[in-house]
């Protein structure tokens, strides 16, 4: 089955992944300068913060200031992550950010544990609450994340099966409280994912719920990030979140030192645009942005395109 997308959209998470992923913290201008960057390349929504803890993720701690100095470019989105109600209340005071309502279950149950302090079951109960008071607020939900979809570091491969029970289980609970999701997303949070479960599992949903949209949160863990993309565009999967230069991964996936992160944005876009497809983003723009990533971060990142250089036949 090939039913390829014209176009896909590509949503921008390094800078949130990046220097949180990272033990240092970096200073607020460079911090503000590659937001400010990936905006002029045609990118239209940039994930830049988490509202987090401060004690055990320091390089969060200034998320507000993040914002408050950033030039908004128009047409662009400035989004931010929360997981509890005091992250919520920070991002609302928050200068700057455009705020979008996100619902989180975990396939894994052990890793919700350590992520969260509670289990899958309660997690997914929680998200009630959160209808609830994004609906308070006057925000649209627009994703829905299942995050640890493919496997866990804690828990081992997640069989498909329970992964599709689960959906079911989740668009259930959104019909019971009249929503209807924007997108549903399938997280491979710590890298567990390969071609051949892309095809299994974005295969099997799709025939379950052919107007459902589904996107993809994948890492490059163990270097099948783009091979995994290419199985999923060929499934028509339209949306994507992935990280300039490779940036990020989960602080808390228990990896090795020196695994990669999110799959890397300008990397996709090649690919995107060497197979037709598009993206609405600057490719040569986004590589300088890559450039200059690695340069505040100061040791080599994970892109492959960034140092290579695209082909020169090929469109921006």
């Amino acid at each position: 089955m090939s039913d390829l997308p014209r176009h896909i959209e590509i949503h921008e998470e390094g800078p949130r992944e990046g220097f949180q992923f990272e033990r240092a913290t970096y200073p607020l201008d460079d911090r503000v300068r590659l937001v400010e960057m990936l905006a002029q390349t045609g990118l239209r929504q940039i994930q830049v913060a988490s509202f987090v803890s401060r004690t055990r993720v320091p390089q969060m701690a200034d998320a507000e200031q993040w914002f408050a100095r950033i030039r908004r470019q128009p047409g662009v989105r400035y989004t931010g992550l929360w997981l509890n109600e005091a992250g919520f209340a920070r991002a609302q005071a928050t200068q700057g950010i455009d705020l979008a309502g996100a619902l989180y279950f975990y396939a894994s149950d052990a890793f919700s544990r350590q992520n969260n302090g509670v289990s899958a079951a309660q997690m997914a109960e929680q998200q009630r609450q959160w209808i609830a008071r994004y609906r308070q607020a006057g925000l649209q939900i627009e994703a829905a994340y299942l995050m640890t979809a493919f496997g866990c570091n804690l828990q081992g491969r997640i069989a498909p099966a329970g992964v599709l029970r689960q959906t079911e289980q989740i668009l259930e609970m959104c019909a019971q409280e009249n929503l209807e999701l924007p997108a549903f997303y399938l997280a491979d949070t710590v890298g567990w994912a390969t071609p051949a479960a892309i095809e299994r599992l974005v295969g099997a949903l799709r025939e379950r719920h052919p107007r459902l949209r589904i996107g993809l949160h994948l890492h490059d863990t163990r270097g099948s990030g783009l091979a995994n993309v290419y199985a999923a565009l060929r499934l028509g999967v339209d949306l994507y979140d992935a990280s300039v230069a490779g940036l990020g991964g989960c602080p808390f996936a228990g990896h090795a030192s020196g695994s990669a992160g999110n799959i890397c944005t300008e990397d996709l876009v090649f690919m995107a645009h060497e197979m037709g497809i598009e993206t609405g983003v600057n490719l040569p723009a986004l590589i300088e942005v890559a450039r200059e990533a690695e340069r505040i971060i100061d040791h080599p990142l994970a892109g492959h395109i960034m140092h290579a250089g695209a082909l020169p036949d090929l469109p921006a």
